[in-house]
Protein backbone atom coordinates (compact mmCIF):
# COMPACT_ATOMS: atom_id res chain seq x y z
CA UNK A 1 0.00 0.00 0.00
CA UNK A 2 1.14 3.38 -0.81
CA UNK A 3 1.44 6.33 1.86
CA UNK A 4 -1.22 7.99 -0.43
CA UNK A 5 -3.78 5.05 0.37
CA UNK A 6 -2.91 4.60 4.04
CA UNK A 7 -3.55 7.80 4.83
CA UNK A 8 -7.01 7.70 3.49
CA UNK A 9 -7.74 4.51 5.05
CA UNK A 10 -6.37 5.84 8.18
CA UNK A 11 -8.83 8.97 7.42
CA UNK A 12 -11.62 6.82 7.29
CA UNK A 13 -10.93 4.44 9.87
CA UNK A 14 -10.13 7.43 12.32
CA UNK A 15 -13.57 9.12 11.06
CA UNK A 16 -15.36 6.28 12.23
CA UNK A 17 -13.80 5.68 15.55
CA UNK A 18 -14.27 9.28 16.23
CA UNK A 19 -18.15 8.63 15.36
CA UNK A 20 -18.51 5.85 17.37
CA UNK A 21 -17.02 7.72 20.32
CA UNK A 22 -19.27 10.28 20.07
CA UNK A 23 -21.99 7.97 20.15
CA UNK A 24 -21.37 6.12 22.66
CA UNK A 25 -21.17 9.67 25.16
CA UNK A 26 -24.50 10.28 23.87
CA UNK A 27 -25.69 6.38 24.55
CA UNK A 28 -24.42 6.63 27.94
CA UNK A 29 -25.95 9.83 29.05
CA UNK A 30 -29.44 11.53 29.75
CA UNK A 31 -29.40 13.44 27.07
CA UNK A 32 -32.39 13.55 24.79
CA UNK A 33 -29.85 12.37 22.08
CA UNK A 34 -29.29 8.84 23.80
CA UNK A 35 -31.02 6.90 20.78
CA UNK A 36 -29.53 8.94 18.01
CA UNK A 37 -25.95 7.68 20.30
CA UNK A 38 -27.14 4.17 19.42
CA UNK A 39 -27.68 4.89 15.98
CA UNK A 40 -24.07 6.09 15.52
CA UNK A 41 -22.64 3.91 17.45
CA UNK A 42 -24.24 1.11 15.18
CA UNK A 43 -23.73 2.89 11.90
CA UNK A 44 -19.42 4.24 12.19
CA UNK A 45 -19.48 0.17 13.56
CA UNK A 46 -21.22 -1.53 10.33
CA UNK A 47 -18.86 0.38 7.94
CA UNK A 48 -16.02 -0.50 10.08
CA UNK A 49 -16.40 -3.81 10.20
CA UNK A 50 -17.28 -4.14 6.71
CA UNK A 51 -13.68 -3.20 6.07
CA UNK A 52 -11.99 -5.09 8.65
CA UNK A 53 -13.72 -8.46 8.00
CA UNK A 54 -13.14 -7.93 3.97
CA UNK A 55 -9.66 -7.52 5.39
CA UNK A 56 -9.55 -10.70 7.12
CA UNK A 57 -11.35 -12.54 4.36
CA UNK A 58 -10.32 -11.61 0.96
CA UNK A 59 -7.77 -8.68 1.50
CA UNK A 60 -7.14 -9.15 -2.51
CA UNK A 61 -10.41 -7.48 -2.99
CA UNK A 62 -9.34 -4.96 -0.24
CA UNK A 63 -10.25 -1.11 -1.06
CA UNK A 64 -11.33 2.32 0.23
CA UNK A 65 -14.67 0.89 -1.28
CA UNK A 66 -14.75 -1.89 1.44
CA UNK A 67 -16.21 0.66 4.21
CA UNK A 68 -19.10 1.40 1.97
CA UNK A 69 -19.01 4.70 2.82
CA UNK A 70 -19.81 6.03 -1.05
CA UNK A 71 -21.88 2.66 -1.55
CA UNK A 72 -23.95 5.03 -3.76
CA UNK A 73 -25.85 8.43 -3.76
CA UNK A 74 -28.69 7.19 -3.30
CA UNK A 75 -27.34 5.29 0.06
CA UNK A 76 -26.55 8.55 1.53
CA UNK A 77 -29.07 9.93 0.28
CA UNK A 78 -31.18 7.87 2.11
CA UNK A 79 -29.22 8.47 5.19
CA UNK A 80 -29.54 11.82 4.82
CA UNK A 81 -33.16 11.71 4.94
CA UNK A 82 -33.35 9.49 8.42
CA UNK A 83 -31.27 12.36 10.22
CA UNK A 84 -33.35 15.52 8.54
CA UNK A 85 -36.26 13.03 10.21
CA UNK A 86 -35.08 12.51 13.17
CA UNK A 87 -34.12 16.22 13.44
CA UNK A 88 -37.12 17.96 12.61
CA UNK A 89 -39.84 15.44 14.32
CA UNK A 90 -37.74 15.50 17.69
CA UNK A 91 -38.36 19.51 17.40
CA UNK A 92 -41.76 19.04 16.51
CA UNK A 93 -42.98 15.84 18.38
CA UNK A 94 -39.95 14.95 20.95
CA UNK A 95 -41.96 12.37 22.66
CA UNK A 96 -42.39 10.08 19.97
CA UNK A 97 -38.23 9.61 20.04
CA UNK A 98 -38.33 8.72 23.37
CA UNK A 99 -40.16 5.58 22.95
CA UNK A 100 -37.34 3.53 24.83
CA UNK A 101 -38.87 0.03 23.69
CA UNK A 102 -39.21 0.90 20.09
CA UNK A 103 -35.42 2.37 19.93
CA UNK A 104 -34.33 -0.98 21.91
CA UNK A 105 -36.46 -3.11 19.87
CA UNK A 106 -34.95 -1.28 16.51
CA UNK A 107 -31.34 -1.93 18.34
CA UNK A 108 -31.92 -5.38 18.70
CA UNK A 109 -32.57 -5.37 14.62
CA UNK A 110 -29.61 -3.80 13.98
CA UNK A 111 -27.69 -6.34 16.45
CA UNK A 112 -29.05 -9.02 14.68
CA UNK A 113 -28.87 -8.14 11.26
CA UNK A 114 -25.21 -7.18 11.53
CA UNK A 115 -24.12 -10.24 12.80
CA UNK A 116 -25.83 -12.28 10.28
CA UNK A 117 -23.86 -10.29 8.16
CA UNK A 118 -20.49 -10.40 9.58
CA UNK A 119 -20.96 -14.12 9.78
CA UNK A 120 -21.74 -14.86 6.14
CA UNK A 121 -19.21 -12.94 5.13
CA UNK A 122 -16.81 -14.43 7.49
CA UNK A 123 -18.35 -18.21 6.15
CA UNK A 124 -18.06 -17.13 3.09
CA UNK A 125 -14.58 -16.35 3.34
CA UNK A 126 -12.75 -15.37 -0.15
CA UNK A 127 -15.83 -16.20 -2.29
CA UNK A 128 -17.72 -13.12 -0.87
CA UNK A 129 -17.27 -10.04 -2.41
CA UNK A 130 -18.90 -6.54 -2.17
CA UNK A 131 -18.99 -6.60 -6.07
CA UNK A 132 -21.39 -9.33 -8.04
CA UNK A 133 -18.79 -11.43 -9.71
CA UNK A 134 -19.20 -11.74 -13.84
CA UNK A 135 -15.97 -14.10 -13.50
CA UNK A 136 -15.87 -17.64 -12.08
CA UNK A 137 -12.07 -18.05 -10.58
CA UNK A 138 -10.04 -20.86 -10.01
CA UNK A 139 -11.00 -20.60 -6.19
CA UNK A 140 -14.59 -19.91 -6.26
CA UNK A 141 -16.80 -21.95 -4.47
CA UNK A 142 -20.66 -22.56 -3.95
CA UNK A 143 -20.67 -22.17 -0.15
CA UNK A 144 -24.28 -24.34 2.00
CA UNK A 145 -22.75 -24.25 5.11
CA UNK A 146 -23.27 -22.10 8.15
CA UNK A 147 -25.92 -19.28 8.05
CA UNK A 148 -26.28 -20.60 4.00
CA UNK A 149 -28.02 -23.79 5.49
CA UNK A 150 -30.29 -21.05 6.67
CA UNK A 151 -30.58 -18.78 3.74
CA UNK A 152 -29.48 -18.19 0.15
CA UNK A 153 -28.13 -14.82 0.34
CA UNK A 154 -27.43 -14.10 4.77
CA UNK A 155 -25.46 -11.30 4.00
CA UNK A 156 -28.80 -9.15 2.23
CA UNK A 157 -31.37 -10.45 4.88
CA UNK A 158 -28.74 -8.90 7.81
CA UNK A 159 -28.37 -5.54 5.60
CA UNK A 160 -31.98 -5.61 5.17
CA UNK A 161 -32.89 -6.17 8.67
CA UNK A 162 -29.94 -3.84 9.73
CA UNK A 163 -31.05 -1.05 7.59
CA UNK A 164 -35.16 -1.14 8.82
CA UNK A 165 -34.14 -1.96 12.37
CA UNK A 166 -31.78 1.88 12.60
CA UNK A 167 -35.16 3.90 11.41
CA UNK A 168 -36.84 1.73 14.36
CA UNK A 169 -33.94 2.70 16.75
CA UNK A 170 -34.77 6.17 15.79
CA UNK A 171 -38.60 6.04 15.96
CA UNK A 172 -38.38 7.58 12.25
CA UNK A 173 -42.04 6.46 10.84
CA UNK A 174 -41.57 7.73 7.27
CA UNK A 175 -37.91 6.43 6.42
CA UNK A 176 -38.93 2.82 8.42
CA UNK A 177 -41.50 2.54 5.73
CA UNK A 178 -39.37 4.65 3.32
CA UNK A 179 -36.31 2.34 3.79
CA UNK A 180 -37.80 -1.04 3.92
CA UNK A 181 -39.57 -0.27 0.66
CA UNK A 182 -36.42 0.76 -1.28
CA UNK A 183 -34.41 -1.83 0.48
CA UNK A 184 -36.50 -4.81 -0.52
CA UNK A 185 -36.52 -3.48 -4.20
CA UNK A 186 -32.81 -2.99 -4.17
CA UNK A 187 -32.52 -6.29 -3.15
CA UNK A 188 -34.68 -8.43 -5.45
CA UNK A 189 -32.72 -6.56 -8.21
CA UNK A 190 -29.51 -7.76 -6.58
CA UNK A 191 -30.60 -11.17 -5.84
CA UNK A 192 -32.03 -11.49 -9.55
CA UNK A 193 -28.48 -10.13 -10.82
CA UNK A 194 -26.62 -12.15 -8.66
CA UNK A 195 -28.24 -15.57 -8.85
CA UNK A 196 -27.92 -15.51 -12.61
CA UNK A 197 -24.27 -15.41 -12.23
CA UNK A 198 -24.43 -18.09 -9.74
CA UNK A 199 -26.71 -20.48 -12.20
CA UNK A 200 -23.82 -19.99 -14.82
CA UNK A 201 -21.08 -20.76 -12.60
CA UNK A 202 -22.27 -23.99 -10.82
CA UNK A 203 -25.20 -24.86 -12.91
CA UNK A 204 -27.26 -27.81 -11.43
CA UNK A 205 -25.58 -27.26 -8.29
CA UNK A 206 -26.66 -23.97 -7.34
CA UNK A 207 -30.38 -24.70 -8.67
CA UNK A 208 -30.76 -27.98 -6.05
CA UNK A 209 -29.59 -25.81 -3.27
CA UNK A 210 -32.01 -22.99 -4.50
CA UNK A 211 -34.74 -25.38 -4.31
CA UNK A 212 -34.24 -26.95 -1.07
CA UNK A 213 -33.06 -23.18 0.63
CA UNK A 214 -34.87 -19.88 0.54
CA UNK A 215 -33.68 -16.33 -0.06
CA UNK A 216 -34.36 -15.02 3.40
CA UNK A 217 -35.84 -12.10 2.15
CA UNK A 218 -40.15 -12.29 1.97
CA UNK A 219 -41.82 -12.26 -1.32
CA UNK A 220 -38.24 -12.61 -2.97
CA UNK A 221 -37.88 -15.96 -4.20
CA UNK A 222 -34.93 -14.97 -7.07
CA UNK A 223 -34.48 -15.33 -10.60
CA UNK A 224 -37.39 -18.00 -12.00
CA UNK A 225 -35.74 -20.82 -13.96
CA UNK A 226 -37.87 -21.62 -16.84
CA UNK A 227 -37.94 -25.72 -17.59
Amino acid sequence: LGPSLCLQIAVRACFLGFAFGCGLLLSTGRSAWRHFGWYMCSLSLFHYSEYLVTAINNPRSLSLDSFLLNHSFEYNLAALSSWVEFTLEKLLFPELKQITWLSTVGLLMVIFGDCLRKAAMLTAGSNFNHIVQNEKSDTHTLVTSGVYGWFRHPSYVGWFYWSIGTQVLLCNPICMVGYALVSWRFFRERIEEEEITLIHFFGEEYLEYKRKVPSGLPFIRGVRVEL
